[in-house]
Formats: structure tokens, C-alpha cells, sequence
């Protein structure tokens, strides 16, 4: 319905959905830890089974085993059991309705724009400033109206930014370059604790597979249910 809505509105195409799968697999590939290691093309994922029409089967992530574990700690045990502690600096958290009739938006989720300004607001800081960030990609639509709904891109100008490849890691915003959920797979309650820890190994300097260059604040995307529950943690180096 999401995606639908959003071509009906924006004139976004399914090949502008399918990108955002080649751009994860690519990444996916170099991830030892993605379930899907393994690149794709675009005519990969313009053929392939349809599942509900336009999100074809390449469009979907795949639920998956997996757990994850974070250790938070004050600033002075921080200091003393690592070389480079990551900052939490932002958190924000919404909710929107259960149903999608009563949803006032079908473009992008209410509840990633309200978490989002929650964050951004505690962190002092604007979405021009986020250097690496992890969506919640259960979807390409998904990944697509994160980019408008954390303030990347306008709304309707989400598919600009993987058009112009600006989401890969040398890009202006890279978004899930450790192949994101469409390669990972979905975990459920470990997918968070997942993105804490790319963002982590980001701000530290450590993701040898997908480095973006002098990252130095890094956000964290994570949605429940059917767009009903959305998270935003900002961290910083």
C-alpha cells in the first residue's frame, strides 16, 4: 500500500526500488555476518517473483535467526574498556495507529518523522550532519521513505538520492552499507542491537568491509509492527 501510495504520488518507479536492492546486495557481499552474500542486478530484481504487486521477492527482506548483545556504560567505565567510546547523544521514540485507515499518511511513516525530530532535537544536530545512518530496509520501499522521513531528502525526492548513488558509502548520506536487512536478514528483536553495531564499528573506524570515510555521527533507524512503532538513536564519536 506504502509503495503504491508513494508512486501514485511521487512517480516513483519500481526500477527506483529495485536500486536501492542492488545497492544492499552489493554491500550484503561484503558483510560476513549477512545471511544473503551475494551481489544482484537490476534485471535480478525487476524479475523476480512478485510477492505483492510492486514489492517483488528481491524488494523483501527474509526473516532470520540471530541474536545481538550492547554494552552501555557510564563515561568513566567507558573510558577505561575501550580506546574509542561511542556517545549516545539522541534518542527519540513514536507511535502511530494500529490501522492503516486510520493513518493520516501512506507516503512515509508518521512515527519515523515524530521519533526523528525527538532526536535530532536532543542531539543538537540536523539530518545534514549524520554521516553513515541504518534504516529499517524490510522493504525497498521501506529504506526509501526513511530517506524523506529522517529529513535526507524532501518527500517525493527519496529516489533521487539512490539514482545519484548518494546512499552508497562514498555518497553524501550513506544508508545501510553493511547490506541492510534486505541482505542480512531479519532477526526481529536482534535487528537493533544489528545497526548499533554497524553505526558502532562505523564511528570507530572499524568496518573494514564498508568504511565511510571520518564518520563521526552516525543515526540508527529501527521500526515495529507495521509502521506503528519507530526508533531513532543518534551516537556520536
Amino acid at each position: 500500500m506504502y509503495a503504491q501510495a508513494h508512486m501514485a504520488t511521487y512517480g516513483t518507479t519500481e526500477e527506483q526500488l529495485a536500486k536501492i536492492r542492488v545497492k544492499n546486495a552489493f554491500y550484503g557481499a561484503q558483510n560476513p555476518k549477512a545471511t544473503y552474500r551475494k551481489g544482484v542486478t537490476l534485471e535480478d530484481v525487476l524479475g523476480s517473483e512478485v510477492i505483492a504487486c510492486p514489492l517483488k521477492k528481491f524488494d523483501c527482506c527474509a526473516n532470520a535467526d540471530g541474536s545481538s548483545c550492547i554494552i552501555v556504560a557510564s563515561a568513566d567505565v567507558a573510558k577505561n574498556i575501550t580506546k574509542i567510546p561511542i556517545w549516545i547523544i539522541g534518542v527519540g521514540a513514536a507511535t502511530d495507529t494500529m490501522t492503516m485507515s486510520g493513518r493520516k499518511l501512506l507516503t512515509g511513516l508518521r512515527c519515523t518523522q515524530e521519533a526523528s525530530k525527538q532526536a535530532y532535537k536532543m542531539a543538537g544536530v540536523r539530518p545534514q550532519d549524520i554521516d553513515v545512518a541504518e534504516v529499517h530496509d524490510c522493504f525497498t520501499i521501506a529504506e526509501l521513505m526513511a530517506y524523506e522521513d529522517l529529513g535526507f531528502a524532501k518527500p517525493g525526492e527519496g529516489a533521487k538520492l539512490i539514482e545519484e548513488k548518494a546512499t552508497y558509502a562514498e555518497g553524501k548520506i550513506p544508508v545501510n552499507v553493511d547490506g541492510g536487512l534486505l541482505s542480512k536478514g531479519h532477526p526481529i528483536g536482534a535487528t537493533g542491537g544489528s545497526q548499533i553495531r554497524t553505526i558502532v564499528r562505523q564511528l570507530r573506524g572499524e568496518a573494514t568491509e564498508a568504511q565511510v570515510k571520518d564518520a563521526e555521527i552516525g543515526l540508527v533507524h529501527n521500526i515495529g509492527g507495521v509502521g506503528q512503532y519507530g526508533n531513532v538513536t543518534i551516537l556520536r564519536r
